[in-house]
């Protein structure tokens, strides 16, 4: 999850007008201008026409679905890493599908806003959400209430991305790895690290690091992230478990230092960067983007968007491109395999969530 924005926007990846579902009572009442990027009609109207062509080996589900625009709602900010990761992946699932496909970023509340109106779209097929380790699993812990039930109220489609986030502190921080840094925070009283708010895979990295090591870590959350790097850069901001997209050229100008990725391997676009069960913390932690839709939506177009996800995923050119944004692209085998990782994410960070008393309210 990244910052949050007050304003809506939506993007057509190919072209067409979107067929919006009715919003719910905290939809924005502006949305931000329709973007479309040049696209051949002959080409949409080919695909459109020759189903053979635009879904190889992805049969048309019941009722000719998709026979006009999908809206995939995104629950956070137009630029964030869901974002980026969404019309990366949708783009090539909209070709595979025959059909449009918008983005409509639906930020606030930590993903909630969004998410409830994936969870109220009708189950037609034609209302898509970005899933996250927000929404999906942490988010229920940390909220006293929220605006849907995650495992009532969605059906999983695929995993699409896992997002290591990476450990930076300012160029002026004493500290060039992470022994230096926990020596370092051990001589204070208390330190702060910030993220885009809490339940964000940013907070819970910091959560278990802050469990792992014994340290006093005051949880700042922001809603700019853009002022989030800002603060660390000037030093105002001791640490930050940021998302490797959000903050890879300010590593690579020396504004800031990488110290450790979160994740279970080293990065290709920062191989010299260990990982931190590789600099002697032993946790990992890893945010994670999917895809859902309402609940009742029937099987045969589950399925079908599941299959044109997991194709999506495996194209090299996508490959190439969730690589270059610190993304690890991770399909799942089948909608079932799908819900077990939600669930165990869930149960996971459950207990995290506990132990640290973390809350939203």
């Amino acid at each position: 999850m990244d910052d949050e924005s007050n304003q809506a926007s939506s993007w057509n990846l190919m072209c067409g007008h979107p067929g919006m579902h009715p919003a719910s009572r905290k939809t924005p009442k502006h949305r931000g201008q329709l973007m479309r990027p040049a696209f051949s009609l002959c080409r949409r109207s080919l695909l459109a026409a020759i189903p053979s062509l635009a879904l190889p080996g992805i049969a048309r589900a019941q009722g000719g679905w998709p026979a006009r625009t999908i809206r995939f709602v995104n629950p956070g900010p137009a630029g964030g890493s869901g974002d980026v990761v969404a019309r990366i992946v949708m783009e090539r699932v909209g070709a595979l599908l025959g059909q449009t496909i918008i983005i409509d970023n639906r930020p606030g509340a930590g993903t909630n806003i969004g998410m409830a109106q994936v969870a109220q779209s009708a189950p037609d097929g034609y209302t898509m959400g970005l899933a996250s380790i927000a929404a999906n699993a942490v988010n229920q812990w940390i909220y006293k209430t929220l605006p849907f039930d995650p495992e009532r109220d969605f059906a999983a489609v695929s995993l699409m991305v896992l997002m290591p986030n990476i450990m930076v502190v300012p160029s002026s921080l004493p500290a060039g790895n992470v022994a230096e840094f926990i020596a370092y925070a051990k001589q204070r009283r208390s330190i702060d690290y910030g993220s885009v708010g809490a339940g964000s895979s940013q907070h819970l990295a910091g959560v278990q690091f802050a469990l792992s090591t014994g340290l006093d870590m005051q949880h700042v959350p922001y809603t700019n992230s853009g002022q989030l790097n800002s603060d660390l850069i000037e030093g105002r901001t001791t640490v930050l478990f940021q998302s490797v997209s959000a903050v890879a050229e300010m590593v690579r100008a020396g504004r800031m230092k990488a110290l450790a990725v979160t994740g279970t391997q080293r990065l290709s676009a920062f191989p010299d960067v260990p990982t931190l069960v590789e600099a002697g913390v032993d946790i990992t932690s890893t945010g994670w983007f999917g895809v859902v839709t309402p609940a009742n939506v029937p099987a045969p177009i589950l399925d079908a968007m599941h299959k044109a996800t997991v194709t999506a995923i495996a194209d090299p050119g996508v490959q190439k491109k969730l690589t270059e944004l610190g993304a690890i692209p991770r399909s799942s085998e089948s909608r079932d395999s799908f819900a077990a990782f939600m669930q165990t994410e869930t149960l996971k960070y459950r207990d995290i969530i506990k132990a640290s008393g973390a809350t939203a309210n």
